[in-house]
């Protein structure tokens, strides 16, 4: 919606180093929204699971503000570095955040291939079309 899509996911994705300290950290910062992991069965809250230490690839996570999922890579683009590399500055809400760049969410959206990324993929074509001269 950043880049100007119509399309509504009601979920936020990050990209992040999934390090043991930065897990500490969104354990800390996330405990007042109750992190539980929504793709287990169990619905295993986030706080005690996994322990402390563990290595973590990407997290799949329900809170009380709604999904959030934090990968350390993305699909078609590549790892943390490379997402950071290649993503944009923005204001939101009074803050300057970084953000992926449209050419590299729609690279994502292609690669990803499932038919609402086929969508998104569609619209964000025609916002880079009718957004360069």
């Amino acid at each position: 919606m950043l880049h100007g899509s119509a399309l509504l996911t009601r979920d936020l994705d990050v990209c992040a180093l999934l390090t043991p300290e930065n897990v500490d950290k969104l354990r800390h910062v996330l405990r007042e929204f109750h992190p539980i992991h929504r793709m287990t069965p169990q619905r295993l809250p986030f706080l005690g699971n996994p322990e402390p230490g563990v290595s973590l690839h990407n997290l799949y996570l329900q809170t009380d503000l709604g999904p959030l999922d934090i990968l350390s890579s993305i699909t078609g683009v590549g790892d943390y570095g490379r997402v950071l590399e290649t993503s944009i500055e923005i204001d939101l809400f009074g803050e300057r955040v970084r953000v992926i760049s449209i050419d590299e969410l729609l690279k994502s959206k292609e690669a990803l291939g499932r038919e609402k990324d086929r969508l998104a993929a569609k619209e964000l074509r025609a916002i880079i079309q009718k957004g360069r001269p």
